[in-house]
């Protein structure tokens, strides 16, 4: 009965948080570690660090992330740092996703089978299919004579009493031996027992979605059959270890140390699943897939306003309508429209360039990888990311912010040069050096950026940079309006260039001395009179 009520409070907690944001601490070394160990090369592209780091993507994938189990939780990590050749896969994810949203009572029976799974422990399956196994000492041979030969005289002691001085001996050298392999069992003391439960999950989720992929699914959990029951012993040794208080089981201990119970079994079990990678990957993936999409499924429940992606085939065209950044509440929505063309941002101090360059960012990753974006239509083709955001001082290797910011923006140029078509974000160019090297390095480097069907979206305070390079690049701005003592931004796109400056008021607002004031706007308007000659 009690069991029936806590399933019943279970449910009603996983329908009760569909479609809102969850609330916990994250691991992200354990969250990551199945994605960098595995074998990515096969993707489209595999988003780099320097490229989360300008998108937030820890922020992000926190509020993105409703998965149920931390094997789910896994799988989402890797889907978002990995863009598909193609759409088979988001064709796929998105069948599920639409299966989840329509059938509630099959994604609540999922997500509770899920919670088997919720163990950070969980995490340590990936162990098991991604790293190598301990191997047997050389003197392995040892362990299985001393075995026997305590078996042997166990048996003969009844009827020669004197055979139980070799059972003492022996179980002296195999005590040594047993607590010498107790910390190879503590390393599996976690993966393996978590492995049994995702195999019983599996087999569990198999009947109510029969018809999931690969097909050989039923084969591969049956297989497992043949070493269930010798993992058993991962499973009462980890239950000790959860409860350090509690009573061991003497007598049990007793007996493994007399015939070397865990390291005969522990290195068969080894043994066994060596062979058995493959298929505890696939079981591994396949629970991680139904999370993902049950997660997607509630992401999309709790938004307001979403669509799916259109994604072309490769065209420089890239259109967003009412695009908003998801981590950003009540973010004000913004519209693009770029065919054959890329865009050249200008805008005062805290207007919202930054942000949205950002915005865009994120939701082509999203559309990429999720196939949802947060506006009210996205549209796109295949292409890889780029950024060049937040760039920092590399001290450790004595390193400048200028050339950290060269040597990232080389590395977009290598990729610039290239068939595969590009997205590239760039805020601020070379802002690490002077006025005149700044703009004209900036202007080369941009044009060489833009060739092709790569698409480039940058910002700049250097308006020098509108005039060169407005016949490549398609203007706009972010601006505000200024009172005495305010300054307030309505965070609109507009077409254009910035004609309008604000950095002088702000020094004023913030209680500058007047005489400081007063020779920066005269110094500004010396400035723009010489250039206004140069032009003339």
């Amino acid at each position: 009965m009690k069991l029936f009520q806590r399933k019943k409070q279970q449910l009603e907690d996983l329908k009760a948080s569909f479609g809102k944001i969850k609330e916990e601490d994250y691991d992200f070394e354990s969250i990551s570690k199945y994605h960098n160990r595995k074998d990515n090369s096969g993707y489209f592209q595999v988003i780099s660090e320097k490229t989360c780091n300008d998108l937030d993507f820890e922020q992000l994938f926190q509020f993105l992330d409703r998965t149920t189990s931390k094997v789910g939780q896994q799988h989402l990590y890797h889907r978002l740092r990995c863009l598909s050749r193609d759409n088979a896969t988001l064709e796929t994810m998105e069948r599920l996703v639409q299966r989840f949203q329509k059938e509630e009572d099959l994604r609540l029976d999922t997500q509770y089978l899920l919670t088997k799974l919720t163990d950070p422990e969980a995490c340590y399956i990936a162990d098991l299919f991604q790293t190598d196994y301990k191997k047997p000492p050389q003197w392995y041979f040892v362990i299985p004579l001393l075995s026997l030969t305590n078996v042997i005289s166990l048996v003969l002691s009844f009827f020669m009493p004197q055979y139980l001085l070799i059972v003492l001996v022996v179980t002296i050298a195999n005590l040594i031996i047993h607590y010498w392999n107790k910390r190879n069992v503590y390393e599996y003391i976690t993966s393996i027992p978590q492995l049994l439960r995702m195999y019983k999950v599996a087999k569990s989720l198999l009947t109510k979605i029969p018809e999931s992929e690969p097909t050989n699914l039923p084969h591969i959990l049956a297989n497992m059959n043949n070493v269930r029951n010798k993992m058993s012993i991962f499973k009462l040794e980890s239950g000790i270890l959860d409860d350090m208080k509690a009573i061991s089981d003497t007598l049990f201990e007793l007996v493994k140390i007399v015939f070397l119970v865990e390291p005969i079994v522990l290195f068969k079990v080894l043994n066994q699943l060596e062979d058995k990678k493959e298929e505890i990957e696939v079981v591994h993936t396949f629970i991680g897939t139904l999370d993902t999409a049950i997660s997607i499924a509630s992401l999309r429940k709790g938004l307001d306003n979403f669509c799916r992606p259109t994604i072309t085939g490769p065209q420089k065209r890239l259109e967003a309508i009412t695009c908003v950044h998801p981590l950003m509440e009540q973010c004000v929505p913004n519209s693009i429209a770029l065919h054959d063309t890329s865009m050249l941002l200008t805008g005062s101090n805290m207007s919202g360039k930054t942000t949205f360059i950002r915005t865009i960012g994120i939701n082509v990753l999203t559309a990429l990888t999720i196939n949802t974006c947060f506006a009210e239509s996205f549209t796109l083709p295949r292409l890889r990311l780029y950024s060049a955001i937040r760039i920092t001082d590399d001290l450790m290797n004595d390193r400048s912010y200028y050339f950290e910011e060269v040597v990232t923006i080389k590395e977009m140029m290598a990729q610039g040069g290239k068939e595969v078509q590009n997205l590239f974000l760039l805020d601020e160019l070379y802002k690490g050096t002077n006025t005149i090297e700044r703009i004209s390095g900036g202007k080369a480097v941009l044009s060489y950026l833009n060739q092709g069907n790569n698409i480039v979206m940058v910002s700049t305070h250097d308006v020098e940079l509108t005039d060169l390079l407005n016949q490549e690049y398609m203007l706009s701005h972010f601006t505000e309006s200024v009172s005495d003592r305010t300054i307030d931004f309505d965070y609109k796109l507009k077409p254009g260039r910035l004609t309008s400056r604000n950095a002088i008021k702000i020094l004023e607002m913030n209680d500058y001395p007047a005489e400081v004031i007063r020779e920066a706007r005269e110094l500004a308007e010396e400035m723009d009179e010489k250039k206004m000659l140069l032009a003339n």
